[in-house]
């Protein structure tokens, strides 16, 4: 298995998704000849998504995995190598860095943009995993305009949690607040907003056991409750869930060689994508637990590719 040639490039690009995609067409053309390694869900994060309505350029609703197929041609187009395979270890300690794959590939690298991206935590209930994109969401920025005038319930206790209730209150008539505990994770102040707004309503000590709808077409009516003190379950009517329990970035490969935070997402310089290691660089939602965004994903992959052209060029 492991008799493949080594291959080397200027540019390592590990992961897809708008931030993997966007450094590759600027390295690409910048005459880098970067090869980029995507996995098994080329895409990442918007593959899951269906109706993408804020991604600038385009005036009619586009379609996440849609928007990821052209994202990805335009970066083999303009010169980008693409590989599908999965990167198991990193080697950081000497350049050039070394990568291996699955496959037994090994790929040797003068720099490295990590673009692995993050996933929802989700409440893992077949019928969320049913329902994900037609009602039941983890991107309440993303999703929210669709639950104009409707009841939508939102599962979690942190910040985000909170924060996305708030932010729903714009379109819904209703928001139910889901907590598994009495007493919410999320900021004093957050909080006390969030108890202000008359929108908003909390359930405590309740979790989520199933999430009802219709098949046809597709779509959530209601979601079943059940109160973990006095095990009683119950039917709550909405038209949307919103799942806010967190986000897991795809960092494990790095761990010990990448600066991450507390929560495993890769530490860069401000306004920078250049990590801990010099010609190693992050971008999208690998270090981005704030806005998650395609539009800033794209944007940090645009930073990633100069500052590696950067880096590449003072050696």
């Amino acid at each position: 298995m492991n008799n493949k040639s080594t291959k080397h490039t200027k540019v390592l690009i590990i992961g897809s998704g708008p931030a993997g995609y966007t450094a590759a067409i600027y390295a690409a053309r910048a005459l880098l000849k970067p090869i980029l390694v995507f996995g098994s869900e080329p895409g990442g994060q918007l593959t899951t998504t269906t109706d993408v309505e804020n991604f600038p350029g385009f005036a009619k609703v586009v379609q996440g995995p849609w928007l990821m197929e052209e994202m990805k041609g335009q970066a083999a187009a303009v010169g980008t190598e693409m590989i599908q395979d999965h990167i198991n270890k990193v080697d950081l300690s000497n350049k050039p860095f070394v990568a291996t794959s699955d496959s037994g590939q090994i790929f040797t690298a003068d720099s490295i943009i990590v673009s692995t991206g993050a996933q929802a935590r989700w409440l893992n209930l077949e019928s969320e995993k049913k329902f994900r994109g037609f009602g039941v969401s983890a991107c309440a920025t993303c999703d929210g305009f669709f639950f104009k005038d409707k009841e939508v319930a939102v599962v979690g206790g942190g910040n985000a949690a909170v924060e996305e209730a708030m932010f729903l209150t714009k379109f819904a008539s209703k928001v139910h607040l889901i907590h598994r505990r009495d007493k919410l994770r999320a900021e004093k102040l957050l909080q006390e907003k969030l108890k202000a707004n008359k929108k908003i309503s909390i359930i405590w000590d309740s979790v989520v056991e199933e999430v009802l709808g219709e098949d046809e077409p597709k779509s959530v009516n209601a979601i079943k409750l059940k109160n973990v003190k006095t095990n009683r379950s119950s039917e709550l009517k909405v038209d949307g869930l919103f799942i806010a329990i967190g986000h897991d970035p795809a960092t494990s490969l790095f761990k010990d060689q990448l600066k991450m935070d507390n929560e495993g997402y890769l530490v860069t310089k401000p306004d920078s994508t250049i990590t801990n290691i010099p010609g190693v660089f992050a971008a999208g939602d690998v270090k981005d637990k704030i806005f998650r965004q395609a539009v800033t994903a794209a944007g940090m992959g645009c930073m990633a590719a100069l500052e590696a052209e950067k880096h590449l060029s003072e050696k």
